[in-house]
């Protein structure tokens, strides 16, 4: 490594640098290589068919950023030492690594009551074990408990290297221009005030540009109603396929006893309830070493949509009839408005969904339903966005920016979606 310089060649930023062998190391330990095999857009690529780009890239492009960031504040005489840089940049690095397959769409389907940053702390502490307390200021960085909290902000706020790649790069591999911010000119402006990362007030109007972006995104990308479609549709095979799994249903449905098709480190998931105590309890499942951490290490992308393949198949009609649409793109169909829809309404659709299916009521909810997404493109009231003018004044750029939708846009939207069969209504 000394002889050797490892670089990455990224379609954003050109050749990535790996600075450090513990990073290139991290880099080719299997629970990071994992992150290949999971999507960053999930099913986005049904919509925008370039969408293909992997959480592994996102990765290595918001580290590649934090470094810049690193260059930037020492340049102006902010005091990072060696070990601090390290431990910045494996905290951004492995800030993604507890996502699960098709990532934010599964999150409560696989898995319950356990977030994908509660995973990424466990894979933290794993892998600092494993690289004998190496980590341990990667970790404290990451969890907020480490003295120079500008750190964290690096990895973690409204303004982190996380957020300035992934605008960059969804916009790019989407082809939505509107996504594109100056990460360059952001990153030349930042600065550490007060132990708080500061933009200097040259640079507002770059941030104003962030902060339409990021909304643009979450509309025109994120929150598509056609990937809303894809991915509760995604979510329903899920939750149909642990139905059948259950106990419950095998005993009441004595001609659906064969047991699912899936790999072993899904079936885990499928046939269990596991939360984060027990991510804590169970030290061993089944022989597996690690335990249930290492089991979710396992899983990705691929153990989802081979599964979903076949049981396009399976007798039961709901789960082959869910499944048989993601896999030839019959989505649901889908209506926006700022209201809640009637319960008149969707319960009429119901009762007309079972008659043509002959489904049971409960069965119904498969195949129509009504959920709320919500956009909020700066938060306030959470780690504020500060101006830092010549003079020393500190302002958060909702007060600082002469423009006045940058206010409005503190605002949470809050916006209703109904899904229904296109072919039935």
């Amino acid at each position: 490594m000394t002889k050797k310089q490892i670089l990455f060649n990224d379609p954003i930023y050109g050749f990535i640098t790996v600075p450090d062998p513990l990073i290139l190391e991290i880099i080719n330990h299997p629970y990071f290589l994992r992150l290949q095999r999971i999507r960053q857009l999930g099913l986005t690529s049904l919509v925008y068919s370039g969408a293909l780009h992997t959480r592994f890239q996102h990765a290595l492009g918001a580290m590649h950023l934090t470094m810049k960031a690193v260059q930037t504040l020492r340049s102006k005489e902010v005091e990072i030492t060696k070990e601090e840089e390290r431990g910045v940049l494996i905290a951004i690095l492995l800030h993604d690594i507890g996502h699960g397959p098709f990532s934010h769409a599964l999150e409560n389907s696989i898995v319950h009551d356990i977030s994908h940053e509660d995973i990424s702390v466990l894979f933290l502490e794993k892998l600092n074990k494993e690289f004998k307390g190496k980590l341990s200021t990667a970790l404290n960085i990451f969890n907020n408990t480490y003295k120079k909290k500008f750190l964290h902000q690096l990895v973690s706020s409204q303004l982190d290297m996380d957020r300035l790649d992934y605008l960059n790069r969804d916009s790019f591999y989407t082809g939505v221009s509107e996504g594109v911010i100056s990460s360059d000119r952001i990153i030349k402006m930042l600065n550490v005030k007060k132990d708080r990362l500061v933009v200097e007030a040259k640079g507002m109007y770059s941030i104003e540009n962030f902060i339409i972006a990021r909304r643009l995104m979450y509309w025109q990308v994120y929150l598509h109603k056609t990937v809303l479609s894809a991915e509760f549709l995604l979510v329903k095979i899920l939750q149909r396929a642990k139905e059948i799994a259950s106990s419950k249903f095998q005993v009441s449905n004595s001609k659906l006893q064969e047991e699912l098709f899936c790999t072993p480190a899904l079936r885990e998931f499928l046939y269990n309830h596991h939360d984060k105590k027990a991510f804590s309890n169970l030290p061993l499942v089944k022989g597996e070493k690690g335990g249930l951490l290492e089991v979710f290490a396992q899983l990705d992308d691929n153990d989802i949509f081979a599964s979903i393949k076949v049981w396009a198949n399976h007798p039961d009609p709901v789960l082959s009839t869910l499944c048989m649409n993601l896999v030839n793109r019959k989505l649901y169909k889908v209506e926006i408005q700022d209201e809640p829809f009637s319960d008149k309404r969707v319960n009429q659709m119901k009762k007309e969904i079972q008659k043509k299916y002959k489904l049971k009521n409960s069965e119904a909810d498969y195949f129509v339903f009504s959920q709320l997404v919500s956009n909020d493109a700066y938060r306030p009231d959470k780690i504020h966005i500060n101006i830092l003018y010549k003079n020393g004044r500190i302002t958060d750029i909702a007060q600082a920016s002469d423009q006045s939708y940058i206010a409005a846009l503190q605002k949470t939207v809050k916006k209703y979606f109904l899904c229904y069969p296109k072919e039935i209504f």
